[in-house]
């Protein structure tokens, strides 16, 4: 069974200090403490605090148009065709369907967000057969909740979003005119599973700790993958764990890509980026001068959508790497997002 990094650092520390002859004075013993401590955390350093990235959005001259061409709404949802779905299809080899979101209610992480559900009285209608009826009326950022899709209406750089379109002028009461989550349609293309908790032999990755590019290639080499243009890049912290167990701290500190991490990803050209945590990247980013720029990256930058908030314990459970990618958001028009209910096939 696997244990968490920080009992993983303590058994560390103790079997080295088990090992050193102990001395007689409490001080002697202090010191020896402190020593076993310096050892145990260079062995186990990996699960340090992550260091500081300084990063800078590019000017718009140098991000727009987009490779996909001025005006574009889809970025690498262009990647979607008959090419996707065929490639995708060839990994289904047992039927088996594993779904990767979490039930919504209203117990569920919001943050500062919002979910109710309020049911309407039964309605009894009057013909012979007795049929009553139930409905419920739903408030909620629908756009922004529960397992949820990031269109790229959602986030900007300064005023400017993807491909250069302003929020000043495609920003109305009724939504977006441009960017909305209608844009999308279903995606279904290859899925890869990068299990990064588990490459570091633990159930959950420290809050403190940044995915690097390094975690991510050598868990691609560990089950001899590739990441090929137009996949869905699905990224295992072990943070989904606190979804029902801990919802204020799932909302809070996160293990999650880098700036570093989230560029070598780009350039990957995927259809999409995923994870079990809050935000996919590290949260708060080590350094204290930047908000969450792997979301300016990705959506901003690079025209592609971020997935938050997976569940994917069955799937890390199962051993599953690789596998047909299915989702469909909401087509909510002129929306930034949509709660989605994305699948796993295999």
């Amino acid at each position: 069974m696997k244990i968490s990094s920080e009992l993983k650092e303590v058994d560390v520390m103790l079997k080295i200090e088990s090992t050193l002859p102990m001395p007689s004075s409490q001080r002697g013993r202090d010191a020896l403490r402190c020593l076993t401590i310096l050892i145990g955390l260079g062995v186990a350093g990996w699960s340090s605090s992550a260091s500081a990235q300084s990063w800078t959005p590019p000017a718009d001259e140098d991000r727009c148009p987009s490779k996909w061409g001025a005006g574009d709404e889809r970025g690498s949802a262009n990647h979607m065709g008959t090419a996707t779905v065929l490639r995708a299809a060839q990994l289904i080899r047992m039927g088996e369907v594993v779904d990767l979101s979490h039930v919504l209610n209203g117990s569920m992480p919001l943050g500062n967000r919002h979910f109710e559900l309020y049911p309407k009285l039964p309605f009894m209608n009057p013909q012979s057969n007795l049929r009553g009826s139930n409905e419920e009326l739903v408030v909620a950022e629908i756009g922004q909740v529960g397992t949820q899709f990031d269109a790229f209406s959602h986030q900007t750089i300064g005023g400017s979003l993807y491909n250069c379109f302003e929020v000043g002028e495609t920003l109305s009461r009724d939504g977006f005119s441009r960017l909305g989550v209608e844009n999308v349609g279903t995606l279904m293309t290859r899925g890869v599973l990068l299990d990064i908790a588990g490459l570091k032999g633990v159930d959950i990755l420290p809050e403190n700790y940044e995915i690097t590019v390094e975690d991510l290639q050598e868990e691609l080499d560990r089950h001899d993958l590739t990441i090929e243009p137009g996949d869905a890049v699905i990224i295992n912290t072990g943070w989904g764990v606190f979804w029902d167990q801990d919802p204020a701290r799932f909302m809070g500190a996160a293990p999650g890509i880098g700036v570093e991490a989230a560029e070598w990803l780009a350039s990957r050209d995927p259809m999409l980026v995923g994870a079990d945590n809050q935000p996919v990247e590290i949260q708060p980013n080590p350094d204290p001068e930047l908000s969450l720029p792997v979301h300016q990256i990705m959506l901003v930058v690079n025209g592609i959508h971020l997935l938050e908030r997976l569940k994917l314990d069955e799937l890390v459970e199962r051993g599953v790497q690789e596998f047909a990618f299915v989702m469909q958001p909401l087509k909510i028009e002129g929306a930034t997002g949509s709660t989605v209910a994305p699948a796993a096939i295999y």
